[in-house]
């Protein structure tokens, strides 16, 4: 028996013992839903405390009592009575507390939630916040004496593993029990809807059976996500001790370094997104309509892949993802910055990682890290760590590959880039540095150089929020730039077959404490849609063009009515192949695209009505003639930012307006920027150590294109101390002393 015991907790962040004092919660909570995403990296960090009463009654006829926890960031320690029952480092997978042998006939259960920095739990440093609390669901499972294993690292007791051989598939289930007294049995049925396929009934102390489903109906990505069901049941003689009833897919794949993601023998190319697991207002403590939500989104948008960064996601949405026909990248969040003292936390999360979500189709690659060569990719401690988890994913697991995401600064011949069966790259050129099309030659290189390992592009993006431009700039937070951008880096990503997967950086805006960029802090801005899920920024139409069989079309910049311009350009997404643009109800004319964009140049009078037309779809726009421009549309930041016309500038001198690329070129530049830095970083855990960076070739290609501006207001996001608007303007006015 399992039964959900979320509600009426009691909750503080004070060691007291006044339990009166406490604040009164339901589950799933975080005590970081408001100060993880209002920006100043000064989120609580730190120990809180979840109590809650449990009498002997509620789970009477119990031989076993377990307490489960779908997720508790990032440190928890279960006590029972005053007694420890369970101690768990990991923000992100479930746990289990055996309790039975503590349980009196009123108990008290205490649970102390940790998400204070240290140097063996990963994550600890991100561009996300480490929100803490009991943000899943907590349980209760009453078990007999004999049940399916409950302690191995919080999985469910049963592993189903379909191979495909021609029509038919061999399905090996195996289930795997304590306490068995030595003559319980399983009986297990695969069923196909209400059809029985197979049964068989074997001694539970081998646990293991055998099956052949003939003229088998394969598991095909979002085409035809079809799902068989696995039935089983512990028995003594006729009596039921315990069952498991467990969902799977029989597919095979393969991924080719020429052709791409292969799904049951045809290609399949991976085009998706990434998804984060917060919520503006909620943080990480969403109910399962939220996550139901997000899978519905990201199927609208078209994609055949997601990849959930960075760390394991609820169960709940992996069984969405099974039924949607959703191909995901899985990982566990060792990230940033390899940790000497953190190397058992990455085999224990890896391992719950593989235990817990072995038997979901739709998962088909393990992720060994993300960009963690942010120090240096020439670490020996770093290699061997991904050498051990690269075995232990195929040790654990033969049905899958692994891989892993590369920050663009890395270099391409390193060590580490050779260890997976796959690699992917994270790559920002055109809002990072760079321009938008240096990001598939740069695949192409790589791909030339080694040919044989198989290439993705596990992140790309750029910001944008409600600002615009009818000449978007990088780095202007315009949504223009960044429909832009995604059309830009679909043009060159998608037309790559070998490209065996990309994920765009990401589906929906999401909290980043330490970021102070575009406006509004606290957060990331990449999404296809904004944090709040209220809107879809123009770019997400963009890759519905691209990706959705679903006719529709899409005018861009409704959010910029107010134009000066006498001509202006509108562009109209689609899927359909002809689109027809009417202003005022007068057309302008039709237009072909083989890239699912089309653009008008559309004349820009008094008040203008837009309609666009493609099949039967059809979608409507407005726009304002204005003598001068809405500085409404204008990125204008507050408090204690600074924006780029505040900066004085000096003829012929540097200001922080001008391009990284220039100013490191100028040694006095570089040593002050070096200098800068430093300070900045000092007793801080950086991402990277400032002379290093300042000396790194690709780094300096990387972030070239950046205002010294934009760089320093990003270095709370690299883990450094943020500056604050007086000390860039001091660093400024020693830049006006330094002539170009």
């Amino acid at each position: 028996m399992k039964f959900n015991w979320n509600d009426s907790w009691l909750f503080t962040k004070d060691n007291t013992l006044n339990v009166s004092d406490w604040e009164a919660v339901n589950l799933p909570h975080t005590w970081n839903a408001k100060d993880g995403q209002d920006g100043g990296n000064d989120y609580y960090r730190g120990t809180c405390y979840y109590a809650k009463k449990l009498a002997l009654a509620d789970v009477s006829g119990a031989e076993g009592v377990y307490l489960e926890f779908e997720g508790a960031n990032s440190s928890a320690d279960v006590y029972v009575n005053g007694n420890l029952a369970v101690h768990h480092d990991g923000g992100y997978s479930t746990f289990r507390a055996n309790i039975t042998e503590y349980l009196k006939e009123e108990n008290d259960i205490l649970v102390a939630v940790d998400n204070a920095p240290n140097d063996r739990v990963y994550p600890q440093m991100a561009d996300f916040t480490f929100y803490g609390g009991l943000y899943r669901d907590v349980n209760v499972i009453c078990v007999p004496k004999a049940h399916f294993d409950l302690d191995y690292y919080g999985g469910p007791g049963i592993t189903v593993t379909p191979v495909v051989e021609g029509a038919n598939a061999n399905v090996e289930v195996k289930g795997y029990f304590t306490g068995l007294a030595g003559n319980e049995n399983v009986k297990y049925t695969i069923k196909d809807g209400d059809a029985n396929v197979a049964e068989a009934c074997v001694a539970a102390a081998d646990g293991k059976a055998d099956f052949v489903i003939e003229n088998v109906h394969l598991w095909n990505g979002r085409k035809d996500p079809f799902l068989y069901t696995v039935e089983a049941v512990l028995v003594d003689g006729e009596k039921e001790l315990d069952a498991r009833c467990v969902k799977f897919g029989c597919r095979y794949f393969e991924i080719d370094p020429e052709r791409g993601f292969i799904l049951n023998g045809e290609e399949y190319p991976l085009r998706g997104v990434s998804r984060h697991q917060d919520r503006l207002g909620i943080g990480n403590a969403l109910l399962p309509e939220h996550h139901k939500e997000d899978a519905e989104l990201i199927y609208e948008v078209g994609a055949t892949t997601i990849r959930l960064a960075h760390y394991q996601h609820n169960q709940y949405f992996y069984d969405l993802c099974d039924e949607m026909g959703f191909v995901l990248w899985a990982e566990i969040p060792y990230i940033s910055q390899h940790m000497p003292n953190g190397r058992e936390n990455t085999i224990s999360q890896m391992k719950e990682l593989v235990v817990q979500n072995y038997n979901h189709p739709s998962i088909f690659v393990w992720g060994l890290s993300n960009e963690i060569s942010m120090k240096g990719a020439d670490d020996p401690d770093l290699i061997e760590n991904h050498h051990i988890l690269n075995d232990l994913c195929h040790e654990m697991d033969k049905t899958r590959l692994t891989t892993m995401a590369i920050v663009s600064m890395c270099d391409m011949d390193a060590e580490y880039v050779q260890i997976p069966d796959t690699v992917s790259w994270n790559h920002y050129f055109g809002w990072y540095g760079g321009e938008t099309h240096m990001n598939g030659p740069w695949m192409d290189n790589f791909h030339a150089k080694y040919p044989d390992l198989p290439v993705g592009m596990s992140e790309y993006g750029c910001e944008a929020l409600n600002w615009h431009n009818s000449n978007p700039q990088q780095g202007d937070y315009s949504e223009e730039y960044q429909a832009y951008y995604h059309e830009e880096l679909i043009k060159q990503l998608f037309t790559r077959k070998y490209i065996w997967a990309t994920h765009v950086w990401n589906m929906f805006d999401f909290g980043a404490d330490a970021r102070a960029e575009g406006g509004e802090d606290g957060q990331n801005h990449k999404g296809l849609m904004t944090f709040d899920r209220s809107y879809k920024k123009d770019s997400f139409y963009a890759y519905k063009a691209w990706l959705s069989d679903e006719p529709f079309v899409h005018i861009c910049g409704k959010r910029y009515v107010d134009r000066v311009e006498d001509i202006t350009k509108v562009t109209v997404y689609s899927n359909l192949p002809e689109v027809e643009l009417f202003v005022n109800g007068k057309s302008l004319g039709k237009q072909t695209s083989d890239v699912h964009f089309f653009y008008f140049d559309v004349p820009n009078a008094g008040e203008t009505e837009l309609v666009a037309k493609a099949g039967e779809c059809e979608d409507t726009s407005k726009l304002k003639k204005v003598a001068e421009f809405n500085n409404a549309y204008r990125m204008v930041e507050t408090g204690d930012v600074l924006n780029w016309f505040d900066i004085t500038e000096v003829p012929g001198c540097f200001s922080l307006n001008d391009k990284m690329s220039e100013l490191i070129a100028n040694e006095q530049g570089r040593n002050m920027m070096v200098g800068l830095m430093k300070s900045a970083s000092e007793g801080q855990k950086t991402m990277a150590d400032p002379t290093q960076m300042l000396s790194n070739p690709a780094m300096i290609e990387f972030m070239g294109g950046f205002t010294i501006k934009r760089l320093l207001s990003m270095v709370g996001a690299m883990g450094a101390k943020p500056l604050t608007r007086d000390q860039m303007l001091a660093f400024n006015t020693m830049l006006n002393q330094i002539k170009k």
